[in-house]
């Protein structure tokens, strides 16, 4: 896996959210919530734990990206109820979304430089 695809991936998400915001769209919010049905969760629950799952980077950046994707559904589900301003607001600079849209970034890098992949 390319791991700075998979923080490029995960920044896109706001871009995403704010299309979803503008064209009234369904998200799956339950899908969205799950850390193991993108790209990047498959990876790390599959060959990135099988391969460097004793390192602390690799369970660091899953939890983070639990935590990522767990803000992404609550997004998605405010989405989903009509509520734009509040779906707007919650992917805003400084929001739990924002942060750990960094964090999970973040993690992944530090994750790339300690399985020198």
């Amino acid at each position: 896996m390319n791991l700075d695809e998979a923080v490029k991936k995960h920044i896109e998400w706001r871009a995403k959210f704010r299309l979803a915001i503008v064209k009234k769209e369904q998200m799956d919010a339950a899908t969205i919530s799950k850390d193991n049905c993108c790209e990047v969760g498959k990876w790390l629950h599959g060959e990135g734990k099988s391969r460097w799952g004793s390192k602390p980077e690799l369970q660091r950046a899953l939890d983070k990206h639990k935590a990522f994707h767990a803000e992404a559904g609550k997004v998605a589900q405010l989405i989903n109820a009509q509520k734009y301003p509040e779906a707007d607001a919650a992917i805003g600079n400084g929001t739990a979304f924002e942060n750990i849209s960094k964090e999970v970034s973040t993690a992944l890098i530090l994750l790339k430089k300690a399985a020198g992949i």
